[in-house]
């Protein structure tokens, strides 16, 4: 009898362990969705403000205004992916929290570099005209370098948290194309941008996507 108790209680120790461990794998359930929209968002942004530079034509609109429309769909990404997640582990609240700070800091960015074009444009127009030769410093120039800081950050960050290798080589490439953006022009300057938005989280998503999809096939 004793013996049977033992067996019982071994096994229901054993279900429970098991239970835990499945939980825990489960806790965290990413499609992959998010990283692919936010990759393509970002490379083909920046392509198509190249592509103006280069050929000399101008959009109607910023098309950095794309980011905001593609908030729309993140969030529906979201809201799916939260069916999937059987339990919500510390580790995914905090890096949640973490991509949404990352969210507002691009805002504030935004609004900061806005800020600064529309005081300084008036005093360099007046020094274009006074100077006898045009001046070498082109503010513009610095500001794809301070977006590539941020875009690292939570890239790297999360692939440290989730231990996903991709990601946390891609935080360290936009890092290093930071530092080389500072000595470009322009143009490279978006062709880098490009380039780290593909590698940080376009190619890791699409991995993710393709693990997502192996583990729905073998769960049916």
């Amino acid at each position: 009898m004793e013996n049977q108790e033992r067996t019982l209680t071994e096994k229901e120790s054993l279900a429970l362990i098991t239970q835990m461990i499945n939980k825990a794998k489960d806790s965290f359930y990413d499609t992959g969705l998010s990283s692919i929209l936010w990759g393509c968002v970002i490379a083909f942004c920046s392509l198509e403000k190249l592509a103006e530079i280069q050929f000399g034509y101008r959009l109607p609109f910023d098309i950095y205004l794309l980011t905001f429309v593609a908030i729309i769909p993140q969030i529906f990404i979201s809201l799916q992916e939260k069916k999937y997640k059987k339990a919500k582990s510390y580790n995914d609240s905090l890096i949640e929290n973490l991509w949404f700070a990352f969210g507002i800091s691009i805002l504030l960015m935004m609004f900061v570099v806005n800020s600064v074009f529309a005081a300084w444009t008036p005093v360099f127009e007046d020094y274009q005209k006074l100077a006898a030769h045009p001046p070498s410093f082109r503010f513009y120039e610095f500001v794809l370098p301070l977006f590539l800081i941020l875009y690292g950050l939570p890239t790297f960050v999360a692939g440290i948290g989730y231990k996903f290798k991709p990601m946390v080589l891609g935080g360290i490439l936009c890092w290093i194309c930071c530092v080389i953006a500072v000595y470009t022009p322009i143009k490279i300057d978006l062709l880098l941008t490009a380039f780290s938005a593909v590698c940080a989280w376009l190619i890791p998503g699409i991995m993710i996507r393709s693990e997502f999809k192996k583990a729905k096939q073998e769960n049916v």
